[in-house]
């Protein structure tokens, strides 16, 4: 039997999840990751990495917990095995903060996380403009860590890497028989998705190792997410912005209202500044879909479009699609597979 060619196209955190799920899974597929970049240039690279998530409002309710669930089980495992320091996945404690009670005070990933709770009213005198609060231990991936550790995995697993810009699944037809795509923003042009759009993020990583807790506030601009080799904050969360320049204005911007919840962060050092451009869309799509290439119906399984989420999701889809990769299989004529 010859082995299946399956082709993921796409190497941040998405990708190399699909990657390894696919190529650990299915031994009888031979499985190549293709993309323009990989790490370090990732936009999965900068990436604070910290697991909670937003509510999709198309997807049903189980699904998301599933992802979720699978996601953090996955990195909890590491977190707490030697592979920790090399795959750059920590456990995190901290709070995420409101100045208004939200409408949905427990959200659907409390039940995930560890020692979820919501805030005292002496912890919340530390924040005197939030009126409300969760505490919880959560777990960090450093994806400057962590793509290098799934691209030693993926290797060990037999895949393969091409460094390759893919402008059409065309392209691909007559070398793979299912294709995986997880590029990310690269969607609307790629497969012509017109939902998919750009949401600028910037952060700074500064020196501040006295700090180990992380401050989240609820509304997703301000953060503080303390790491193993320095602390991101942030940001910004611009949508249908493409500038991938830093803008001054906002990382003083970040600055100040960092410092506002954590005043020591005044002192720090600025280690360095990054804009990435998170794949926004309504809700990641993942499911699969014939597509006619060049005279072949090739199975195309689409994972993306996770926002700012890619991390917190990535393996509980790469779980997702590995099933819809299966179904591809089983429904694969069988001279395709001889």
């Amino acid at each position: 039997m010859k082995r299946v060619r399956v082709a993921v196209v796409g190497a941040g955190v998405i990708g190399f999840s699909a990657a390894v799920c696919i190529a650990e899974a299915l031994p009888l597929c031979s499985v190549t990751v293709l993309a323009e970049k990989f790490s370090p240039d990732t936009t999965s690279d900068g990436a604070a990495g910290i697991l909670f998530a937003q509510e999709f409002p198309d997807i049903p309710l189980e699904r998301q917990k599933r992802w979720f669930k699978d996601s953090f089980d996955h990195l909890l495992a590491i977190a707490q095995s030697q592979h920790s320091p090399d795959a750059g996945v920590i456990l995190s404690s901290g709070w995420q903060i409101f100045k208004e009670v939200p409408a949905i005070k427990k959200p659907f990933w409390s039940e995930s996380v560890i020692g979820f709770r919501f805030m005292t009213d002496s912890e919340l005198k530390r924040f005197p403009d939030h009126k409300f609060g969760h505490a919880f231990t959560t777990i960090k991936c450093e994806c400057s860590s962590y793509l290098p550790w799934l691209e030693r995995r993926f290797r060990k697993a037999g895949g393969q890497l091409e460094k390759r810009k893919i402008n059409s699944l065309q392209e691909l037809s007559s070398s793979y028989d299912i294709i995986v795509n997880c590029s990310g923003l690269g969607s609307k042009t790629l497969v012509g998705d017109s939902e998919v759009y750009p949401v600028r993020g910037q952060v700074l990583k500064l020196e501040a190792p006295w700090l180990n807790h992380f401050i989240r506030d609820g509304d997703g601009k301000t953060y503080i997410y303390p790491g193993i080799h320095c602390v991101t904050t942030g940001g910004t969360r611009q949508e249908d912005d493409w500038r991938l320049q830093v803008d001054e204005g906002e990382s003083k911007s970040i600055l100040m209202r960092c410092s506002k919840l954590e005043p020591s962060l005044s002192e720090a050092k600025v280690l360095s500044k990054w804009v990435g451009l998170r794949p926004g869309r309504r809700n990641p799509r993942v499911e699969r879909e014939l597509v006619e290439l060049q005279g072949r119906r090739v199975p195309v399984v689409h994972n993306y479009g996770h926002g700012g989420w890619g991390v917190t999701l990535a393996w509980g889809t790469a779980l997702h699609a590995l099933g819809l990769v299966k179904q591809c299989l089983h429904e694969m004529p069988l001279q395709a597979k001889l």
